[in-house]
């Protein structure tokens, strides 16, 4: 059996390609992928060929954000059959370094991620017809949930972590400064979780509509209205949490200017060294929280999804056909006419 593949092999230089796939082994299920959501890193690959110290390094099959159907099931899996529409959890621990005996398997020191090239070899991506993965990976999806619902799984699942770290947000005065997936995402669980006045900024309106379509009361075009942002600096500040999500000095510092005294800062976006203002730090004695991944929330945000307590679709602003990859990753870098992107591997 072959499968077309989603193949990197520099910067701007993709190839959708054919490969063998194998049997599932035991443990394994044989996925036939059905939606696939284009990730900020995957654009950095495909952008940049890399971001930070990790670079692409030798040809790389894409994406971890994906979901499908499960055609062949290995020996030894109970609880999964074939017909059963999975999300895929690319995430896999080793289970046995320190820091997963302690539970914090996000911080796993051998972690394997699909679609990464942290390691050497490369940990292959989700952007084929069939891949042969651990069951355990597998979350059932309800079938009133569409497949590219459920190709959101994973970034909602980063979301759900980084909301975790943010405390009981019922009653709340939410900030969410970047409106991107993850931001939008951010958005939705603030919503969901009680806040009473969510405020979502960005430098474009296309993702700022959907911010409001997910559950922002209110959006700011920084771009050309800082001042109604900057009002919130009143008296010490406005808001209970802040959801940072793009890692853009001025967004870090506007969000320290707008949190009243003992809010909480999670830093979900990442990018290189920045500056911030200390000083405002220590004396509002915010809380400043870093984000980093995901493990048993996995679970949770299939269940969001599968449950309709969050509602993905509005993020989910254009699909390709695999066969217009490159075009796909073009437009998915356009922040001012996409939010998620997705690849159709139907």
């Amino acid at each position: 059996m072959d499968t077309r593949v989603c193949r990197l092999y520099g910067e701007r230089d993709i190839h959708v390609e054919t490969q063998p796939v194998d049997a599932p082994e035991a443990g394994y299920v044989l996925v036939a992928i059905g939606a696939g959501g284009i990730c900020g890193s995957d654009l950095h690959y495909y952008q940049d060929g890399g971001f930070g110290p990790i670079r692409v390094r030798e040809p790389i099959i894409l994406g971890h954000e994906a979901a499908g159907t499960i055609i062949e099931v290995g020996p030894g899996v109970p609880g999964l059959g074939t017909g059963d529409r999975v999300a895929i959890n690319p995430s896999h621990p080793c289970g046995a370094c320190k820091y997963c005996a302690e539970g914090l398997f996000n911080h796993c020191l051998n972690m394997r991620f699909l679609g990464s090239a942290m390691r050497m070899p490369h940990e292959n991506g989700l952007f084929r017809d069939r891949v042969a993965v651990k069951a355990e990976q597998c979350f059932k999806v309800a079938d009133t949930v569409s497949i590219g619902e459920a190709a959101c799984s994973e970034p909602l699942s980063v979301c759900v972590h980084a909301r975790s770290l943010a405390g009981d947000l019922s009653g709340k005065k939410v900030l969410v400064t970047g409106s991107g997936p993850i931001g939008a995402l951010c958005v939705a669980l603030a919503a969901e979780g009680g806040a009473t006045e969510i405020v979502a900024t960005d430098l474009q309106d296309a993702p700022l509509t959907v911010a409001g379509q997910m559950g922002a009361t209110r959006t700011i075009n920084v771009a050309r209205d800082s001042d109604s942002l900057a009002a919130y600096g009143a008296e010490k500040g406005h808001f209970d949490v802040c959801f940072e999500c793009t890692a853009a000095e001025p967004a870090i510092r506007s969000a320290i200017d707008t949190l009243r005294p003992q809010a909480t800062l999670v830093q979900v976006g990442v990018a290189g060294d920045v500056t911030v203002p200390l000083n405002y730090i220590v004396s509002k004695e915010i809380v400043l929280k870093g984000t980093h991944r995901f493990h048993p929330e996995f679970g949770q945000a299939v269940e969001l999804i599968n449950t309709g307590a969050v509602n993905v679709r509005p993020i989910i602003t254009q699909t390709f056909d695999l066969t217009d990859a490159r075009d796909a990753f073009e437009i998915a870098g356009d922040r001012s006419a996409a939010v998620k992107v997705q690849l159709s591997f139907a």
